[in-house]
């Protein structure tokens, strides 16, 4: 009985029992997951290493990078993609668990409802506003540190930010990802309600 709830949780992930929730999954967990985990660590990999400022001393050079980076991006994304696929994986488990098919979820009217909150495009405009407020849209040059609690003499230190074009263009393409993601969302509970009433609209036999 496990491996069948294994098997039925392994389905409905991969499988969604909407086809814009499919094409969710393959663009989400592949082309996404991608992107961050190859491309991310090569823009972002040695940014603490080259992050540099004046005067070039590893104490300040410490405390400016956690200043200007309260959070890593390669975190803060990773942790982005956790948030948003645990609610689905959640639903998907309990599905699993009622031995509920896919085909059959959109046809019960709870099961409806728990899918449609598994979506939960709120997730991905909280992550949207973080990230906003977290990295900006552009990457300047220069970056000017508030040293005064560190040092004596002098008040801010100036700070070059390595590859900072690259950082820019990864930025806009993660804010590309998470616009289209909640497209997604909308467009799959759109599609869950015009099936959902489908569904009420057929004849009883």
């Amino acid at each position: 009985m496990s491996l069948n709830y294994i098997k039925n949780f392994y389905e409905g992930c991969l499988r969604p029992p909407t086809v814009i929730g499919q094409f969710h999954t393959l663009f989400f967990g592949s082309v996404r997951t991608f992107f961050l985990g190859v491309l991310g660590f090569a823009v972002y990999g040695n940014e603490a290493l080259h992050f540099s400022c004046d005067p070039d001393k590893r104490e300040i050079n410490l405390y400016c990078y956690n200043q200007f980076r309260p959070i890593t991006p390669q975190v803060f994304w990773a942790l982005q993609l956790v948030t948003v696929l645990v609610p689905g994986a959640v639903f998907h488990l309990y599905a699993a668990c009622k031995n509920i098919d896919q085909d059959e979820i959109l046809q019960r009217p709870m099961s409806t409802v728990f899918y449609i909150i598994s979506v939960l495009i709120i997730l991905e405009v909280l992550a949207f506003w973080l990230q906003s407020h977290l990295f900006g849209f552009l990457v300047d040059p220069i970056y000017m540190c508030d040293v005064s609690a560190l040092a004596k003499i002098f008040n801010i230190s100036k700070c070059m930010v390595p590859e900072h074009f690259e950082k820019t263009i990864f930025l806009s393409a993660m804010y590309t990802f998470t616009i289209i993601t909640i497209l997604l969302c909308v467009a799959e509970i759109f599609e869950i309600l015009f099936r959902r009433l489908g569904y009420l609209n057929q004849p009883v036999t």
